[in-house]
């Protein structure tokens, strides 16, 4: 759309209409190359041809979309209940945007129909998340799209696994020490094999052939044994300790900074992704890698070194052998290569349906409330039953290529052993080597092919290691949507709390929710967010937290735009209680104290008694030590949302934002609250948003928004008198409460009634 010929469509907008996805059509009707820009608004449809042509068709009920692709051309066609009105053809390079436009366009058609028949509107479906080089959609809990992985070079096992070098440098010379310990046990477990020459040759068959056994000789050879085997089991031992160890410590660190990386990623993050498949990449895919770590990759090197320091044995004994030792190598080789990324692949793909299985828990034990209160258990089962099927579909389709690997790597080894006994026979027969040589290669051989059948077992392992460790990387590599600044201005610590907003605009995708917003807030002044539900109200106390950032315009916070500002230092200067309160798990005290942990109980108890929470928490078992269970079940809504208050009143802000902090309690309670509220805003800039328009009369200002836009700004009374858009929503509202306790006396009325010819006395209702 920054191309002239999408300046040229945007200027062809009304005010009112947003872009919601745009086609680069790059072919005519007849197929030949030429270049037009095709834009969907919740209006219309724009075409701009090449040759700078627009036209635009009104969207009506019983419009519908087509898109068709053949032989490498796309074509999307424009229909209505009676004709064809136009068609587009494209490359299918731009087949990505084509399927945006198609969604973007279904929406719209489910709502024009839904308005022409008179039925319910369709709820708003989940903002997509696009892929920021080819904009489509990309796969649900993935920042990686299908689309541009086809096109770039896949990221190897390898490499990936090569990058948790960052977490293991701290330890190298753990390392080191590990490596050199792992040297010498391999050596020491080579000399067994090497003492049968001797053995053999020198005892052995001469024995056979009358000569008397030397007892010195003997205890000679068999003491090597004994001492090379106890000195392979100490530095096996001090080995595998200390790689142990430094893997702990490696896998411990990749989880923190995973950890610690995901509570600084921005809250646009987490709207795509779901909690269970967040806990299963911190908590499996890090065991998993752990367990590589620790275990697997120990031995593949130590299979590594077996190998190597045997074949340098083999061929210093006879080179001949040792290349026939050799042939089945390549094959395994190629085998191993033909397997790898197809495993990878496939483990990763377990990984995602794991955490389907992992994300239905998450959802339905925090819920199990509203599934009992439903009767849904059968179709929450039956949700995880899916899950669970597709989970092992993933994994028999990996059984399967590994059922084939494992035994045909065996096969070949046992091929190989075969291959070399046969030749060793024959050099044996020829006098080239003697059967002690030909017994100790044997021997050699052995090992030789029991670790390259390990390794080969151990590829399975090292790419469920990579899937994991690029699920990780996946959290490690997203950068936060609201950064630090390189250098912050600090905050002092009089901050005044002064509020202004210069043109401020922002959008979800390509939704826009606030439009040239323009505000400010004196320090110590009261404001009241109204306006019906999707208005912006709540987009704008985010953008005043700094959850996300403006697309345009700025915020400021006494002069000092909020993006050179360090976020934490920023929001240890805010209050927030919000709609819906969430408590942790723990005691009331521990949560009260959220915010300042180091506060005294003094503290505590005076933002009790300040947000009236005071007197329920007394009424509680232990008082102030009172366990809470998760999110707080063990409270009602009113009590944690005077919890939530008290949380944000201990820690004085210079900001205090009320995201419908009454709405959870009752008439009682919230007057109780509010006189609490009018004492403590005193001096301090608050921003209250609330449903219930009566409960900011006392506000010095109250701001009005539509649209993402303000339409009013004064006190109550003010904006009563210009009967404008507060003076019609607190009309509404206030009809709407005359109907309710209209409709509350009605039912008292039939009550009473009831109640009037009910018997006196109970034995006559038997009678």
């Amino acid at each position: 759309m920054n191309s002239p010929a999408g300046q040229q469509v945007r200027a062809q907008l009304r005010t009112d209409e947003n872009v919601l996805a745009s086609l680069e059509v790059d072919l005519t009707p007849d197929l030949r190359f030429a270049n037009g820009l095709l834009v969907l608004t919740p209006q219309r449809m724009i075409f701009r041809n090449a040759e700078g042509v627009i036209r635009d068709w009104p969207l009506e009920a019983g419009m519908s979309l087509r898109l068709l692709d053949h032989g490498g051309v796309g074509t999307l066609e424009l229909h209505d209940e009676a004709k064809r009105h136009e068609l587009w053809r494209f490359t299918l390079a731009r087949h990505p945007q084509a399927l945006l436009l198609m969604q973007k366009f279904e929406k719209i058609e489910r709502r024009l129909l839904a308005l022409r028949d008179g039925s319910s509107l369709p709820a708003e479906d989940e903002e997509e998340t696009l892929c920021p080089t080819c904009h489509a959609p990309l796969p649900p809990d993935s920042e990686e799209c299908p689309a541009c992985a086809r096109q770039q070079a896949p990221q190897t096992s390898t490499w990936v696994l090569l990058r948790l070098w960052r977490f293991a440098k701290p330890y190298k010379n753990q390392l080191l020490l590990g490596f050199l310990l792992t040297l010498a046990a391999t050596g020491a477990q080579l000399v067994a094999p090497y003492l049968t020459i001797p053995i053999m040759d020198k005892i052995l068959i001469p024995y056979q052939n009358g000569q008397k056994i030397d007892p010195g000789t003997v205890v000679f050879y068999l003491s090597g044994l004994l001492i090379s085997a106890v000195l392979a089991w100490v530095l096996g031992w001090a080995r595998t300790f200390v790689l142990a160890k430094v893997s702990e410590r490696i896998g411990s660190g990749l989880r923190t900074q995973t950890y610690d990386h995901l509570l600084k990623l921005s809250l646009d993050y987490y709207g795509s992704k779901r909690t269970g498949d967040l806990m299963a990449r911190i908590g499996a895919e890090t065991d998993r890698i752990n367990l590589f770590l620790s275990l697997n990759a120990l031995d593949f090197a130590t299979d590594v070194l077996m190998m190597m320091m045997t074949a340098a044995i083999l061929f210093s004994i006879n080179p001949w052998l040792a290349l026939v030792t050799l042939v089945p190598l390549p094959f395994i080789a190629w085998m191993i290569h033909m397997v790898r990324e197809r495993l990878r692949t496939g483990f990763e793909k377990i990984d995602r349906v794991w955490s389907e299985v992992t994300n239905v828990l998450a959802d339905t034990i925090p819920g199990i409330r509203v599934v009992k209160a439903f009767a849904q258990e059968q179709r929450e089962s039956d949700r995880f039953a899916d899950a669970n099927k597709a989970n092992l579909e993933a994994n028999d389709r990996v059984n399967k290529t590994w059922s084939l690997f494992t035994p045909t790597v065996t096969f070949l080894t046992e091929i190989g052993l075969l291959i070399v006994w046969g030749f060793g026979i024959w050099l044996v027969a020829g006098g080239s080597i003697t059967v002690g040589v030909l017994t100790a290669f044997i021997a050699y051989i052995g090992r030789f092919y029991s670790r390259l059948d390990s390794m080969s077992r151990i590829v399975s392992v090292t790419q469920k290691a990579a899937a994991g460790a690029k699920r990780i990387f996946d959290i490690l590599d997203h950068v936060s949507n609201v950064p630090d600044p390189q250098n912050p201005v600090r905050l002092p610590n009089d901050v005044k709390g002064a509020l202004t907003m210069e043109d401020v605009s922002f959008r979800y995708g390509s939704r826009s929710v606030i439009k040239h917003l323009d505000l400010q807030i004196k320090p110590g002044e009261m404001i009241g967010l109204v306006g019906h539900s999707g208005s912006g109200k709540s987009t704008l106390v985010n953008l005043i937290c700094r959850f996300y950032d403006v697309s345009e315009g700025s915020i400021q916070l006494d002069g000092v735009d909020l993006r050179r500002i360090a976020v934490s230092d920023f929001r240890r200067n805010i209050g927030l209680v919000l709609q819906e309160p969430f408590l942790f798990f723990g005691t009331i005290a521990e949560n009260i104290a959220y915010g300042k942990p180091e506060a005294t109980r003094e503290e505590i108890v005076a933002a009790a008694r300040a947000a009236h929470a005071h007197e329920f928490i007394l009424r509680l078992p232990h008082g102030y030590d009172s366990l809470v269970g998760e999110r707080g079940q063990g409270l009602s809504g009113g009590e944690r949302q005077r919890i939530s208050i008290a949380r944000a009143l201990l820690i004085d802000p210079r900001i205090l934002i009320l995201d419908e902090a009454t709405s959870a309690v009752d008439t009682e309670t919230e007057k109780e609250i509010q006189k609490a509220l009018d004492n403590l805003v005193q001096g301090r800039t608050t921003i209250a948003i609330a449903h219930r328009l009566s409960t900011l009369r006392k506000a010095d200002r109250l701001v009005v928004m539509d649209r993402g836009e303000i339409v009013e700004v004064g006190p109550h009374d003010e904006l009563m008198a210009k009967e404008g858009a507060y003076w019609r929503l607190y009309m509404a509202q206030a009809r709407r409460a005359e109907e309710d306790a209209e409709a509350a006396g009605v039912v008292i009325d039939a009550a009473s009634r009831v109640a009037s010819k009910a018997p006196a006395d109970p034995s006559s209702a038997h009678a």
